[in-house]
């Protein structure tokens, strides 16, 4: 403490050089770690699946190290960035010093894969003397002392009180537009109203959809020739973010709608672009995406539904699940066998299934479709949905891009945007949660004085705001990736898996700060628990992720 009994400055001299030093070691570390991995599971440059299951632990945690060093080198470009601006100031260094402090530790000791599970060096074969090398690196044993410390998380709370989270250095002046303005209609439209949708398990209101697709959320990334706004990842990352910190259903409103563009974009046909790419820019036509069956989950190779060719149409048969905005939809992006000989992905195709909107009263009016509501604990405002199909009848020209067998391969080509989205909506989440917490906190007096003074709970919030900015600018990074025509399956899993666990950790710790009020329903903390949940599982389980990222990392594919 100084003489005022304030502490005193916590920021670590030559902290940019202390956290280029570390980072170099890191990395150096990360390469011993996937060479140690490699000589588990792969065979001639190919990671073998009896291997890899043999050794799921160690390839799941080269996953998680991976993410991590990739989460340290996006917070030190984001320094270089604001420094570069001249805005790396007081509360980014502490903020850039603390994540480098725990990442660092968490490397050296382990990292949690989930609650009941922790990876440590010596589960991937990291040889001691590598393990070595990353301590014993000056900036590494400087920062893992004092980077994360009660002093600095007492600085950072100093900030986050007041408001301040760290500036998210878009470095573009449209994109800084573009957040304000769908912040302002988040706050005013949203975020008033979206604990009773949830508590009345209401659809979202129809003038809400509307007002969004007035602001052009449905053509974020649509080519302008087909009436869309033209904007890249980025730009979905931001609108995403901010929609989502107040209402995950409303943040998620738009992932159909991308999802569905981006199959017909890469994948259909120049009448199929010009028949519905306008559509769904414009919020005409909603779309819903139809891939999961029961017992499939991600094993989409294992699909059961049939749509068989006869004459002009298709005849499809089968049952879907896990349907989201089932019913209040025109069009479905359905993922059906066309060819029962084939076996696995290559017999899958795509159908653009149009459908008349469903009401309250008769939520799926079409023919050879049926129907039920899965009922669930949030994740609300669209609905959740069981569909059966008996001989519904779809065009053959509804067939995406004219040729059978295609299926898995569109579907794969919208991955990447698919889960930058969804590491946009964690993020969100992972805000709301932490300001709910935060304000709670300030307000909740206990013994005297706001609980928010209590060392526990600012440090709590004070990691929140740290780690949700890890996550946003590994978000980011993705994003830019995409947009600069780079495979990023990798970046992007990478993005949906760290960001999903902080939006659940940020959730957990804000409805711990509540206390007991946390649990009772009325309390919008008990809504944001439920609704960060769901983002580890769907979209590629946090499993399936770092099966993702580490089997890209192991075969070089990036």
């Amino acid at each position: 403490m100084d003489a005022s009994g304030q502490p005193e400055h916590a920021v670590l001299a030559d902290l940019l050089s202390l956290t280029d030093t570390a980072l170099s070691a890191a990395e150096t570390f990360f390469a011993s770690a996937r060479q140690a991995v490699s000589d588990l599971v792969v065979v001639d440059g190919r990671a073998k699946g009896a291997l890899v299951e043999q050794h799921q632990t160690a390839v799941h945690g080269l996953a998680w190290f991976a993410t991590y060093v990739e989460g340290l080198r996006q917070m030190r470009e984001w320094a270089g960035r604001l420094q570069a601006e001249g805005r790396f100031d007081t509360l980014e260094q502490l903020m850039l010093q603390a994540a480098f402090g725990e990442y660092l530790s968490q490397l050296s000791g382990g990292i949690a894969l989930s609650q009941l599970e922790i990876v440590r060096p010596n589960d991937l074969g990291i040889p001691d003397d590598a393990h070595h090398a990353l301590i014993s690196n000056d900036g590494v044993r400087t920062l893992m002392a004092n980077g994360n410390t009660d002093a600095v998380r007492l600085q950072i709370a100093a900030f986050i009180e007041d408001e301040h989270f760290g500036a998210p250095a878009l470095s573009d002046e449209t994109l800084d537009m573009i957040r304000d303005q769908f912040r302002r209609f988040a706050e005013e439209q949203v975020l008033p109203f979206a604990h009773e949708w949830h508590l009345k398990d209401e659809l979202i209101p129809m003038d809400v959809v509307n007002q969004m697709s007035e602001l052009g959320v449905f053509g974020l990334t649509v080519p302008e020739e087909f009436g869309g706004l033209g904007l890249g990842k980025m730009a979905m990352c931001v609108v995403t973010e901010e929609l989502s910190r107040a209402y995950i259903g409303v943040g998620s409103l738009g992932t159909r709608s991308e999802i569905a563009a981006e199959l017909i974009r890469l994948g259909g046909t120049d009448a199929q672009k010009e028949t519905y790419l306008p559509k769904i820019a414009s919020g005409e036509l909603l779309p819903t995406a139809v891939f999961t069956e029961p017992g499939t989950g991600s094993d989409l190779a294992s699909l059961k539904t049939r749509a068989t060719l006869e004459g002009d149409e298709y005849t499809v048969t089968g049952n879907k699940t896990w349907i989201t905005h089932a019913a209040r939809t025109d069009m479905m992006t359905l993922l059906a066998r066309t060819n029962a000989d084939v076996p696995g992905y290559k017999g899958l195709s795509m159908l653009l299934v149009e459908k008349p909107r469903g009401t309250d009263e008769d939520p799926f009016p079409k023919d050879g479709m049926t129907g039920g509501e899965i009922e669930v604990l949030g994740y609300r405002g669209m609905k959740e949905y069981e569909l059966g199909f008996d001989g519904m009848k779809v065009p053959a020209e509804q067939l995406l891009g004219g040729e059978e067998g295609q299926g898995f391969k569109q579907l794969m080509a919208t991955f990447e945007s698919a889960r930058i989205q969804t590491a946009a909506r964690a993020v969100g989440v992972a805000q709301n949660a932490m300001e709910l917490g935060l304000q709670y906190a300030k307000d909740r007096i206990q013994f005297g004085k706001p609980i928010f003074k209590f060392p526990r709970v600012h440090g709590k919030l004070a990691w929140m705001a740290v780690e949700t900015m890890i996550a946003r600018q590994l978000t980011y990074f993705s994003g830019r990736e995409k947009d600069s025509d780079r495979r990023c399956d990798i970046e992007a899993g990478m993005a949906k898996l760290l960001g999903a666990r902080v939006a659940w950790a940020n959730a957990d710790g804000a409805l711990q700060i509540h206390g007991g009020n946390g649990y009772a329903l009325e309390y919008p903390i008990s809504r944001v628990l439920c609704d960060a949940r769901i983002l580890n599982v769907f979209e590629g389980a946090a499993e399936i992720q770092a099966q993702v990222i580490a089997r890209g990392l192991l075969e070089g594919r990036n």
